[in-house]
């Protein structure tokens, strides 16, 4: 009988071991793949976010250059326009009585032509005073607003402030030498608004 019941006990051993073998938890292949899928995705998912940062930054970056560029050619166009419109009023002030001088300057000439003519005669002298004096007068006007009048009379013929009317040959002088004025020329501002009307001389041929 002693026999029996140890048997028994053996066998109950043995039940309780394969009872406890069965409760053991899964570590089968399948679990740890599923893990290491799950690993891989997280850090697609964080090099995308990162990905996707960069390409915002960037963007964000050329966004501001471009409008700094934009910033400061707006700011160029607005101070060329400033100095444009400056340099048309300051043209427009210079220029402005180039007409009125214009105007003016045949009563010059008939003046400078009286007195000529009146050394040339018996005229009074409180005459010819008096013309002296109104001419003095209207070429001070003139010179306060910025006339100037051209007289090459000796000096090398330039057609940029004179206009030649004869070519005569003249042995004292050197070739194309201004001999003679015949008519002054004006500027206004620097600006020629009359050409003098002069003789120049030739080489003989």
């Amino acid at each position: 009988m002693s026999d029996d019941n140890h048997e028994t006990v053996e066998g109950d051993d043995l039940t309780a071991v394969d009872s406890s073998s069965d409760s053991t938890p899964d570590s089968s292949p399948d679990g740890a793949e599923n893990s290491s899928n799950d690993g891989e995705a997280d850090a697609e998912y964080a090099a995308a976010l990162e990905e996707s940062a960069d390409a915002i930054i960037a963007k964000l970056e050329a966004d501001l250059h471009e409008a700094r560029d934009a910033s400061l050619r707006a700011q160029a166009d607005a101070v060329n326009a400033q100095r444009r419109a400056e340099g048309e009023v300051d043209k427009a002030r210079k220029f402005a009585l180039e007409r009125f001088v214009g105007e003016m300057l045949p009563v010059v000439d008939n003046l400078e032509r009286a007195l000529t003519a009146a050394d040339e005669s018996d005229t009074p002298k409180a005459i010819i005073e008096g013309v002296e004096l109104t001419l003095k007068s209207l070429v001070d006007a003139l010179a306060k607003n910025g006339v100037d009048s051209v007289d090459p009379l000796g000096e090398p013929y330039d057609p940029q402030t004179a206009q030649a009317m004869s070519m005569v040959e003249n042995p004292d002088v050197e070739p194309n030498t201004v001999t003679a004025v015949m008519q002054k020329g004006y500027r206004l501002n620097g600006r020629l608004i009359r050409p003098a009307m002069v003789m120049v001389s030739k080489a003989a041929e």
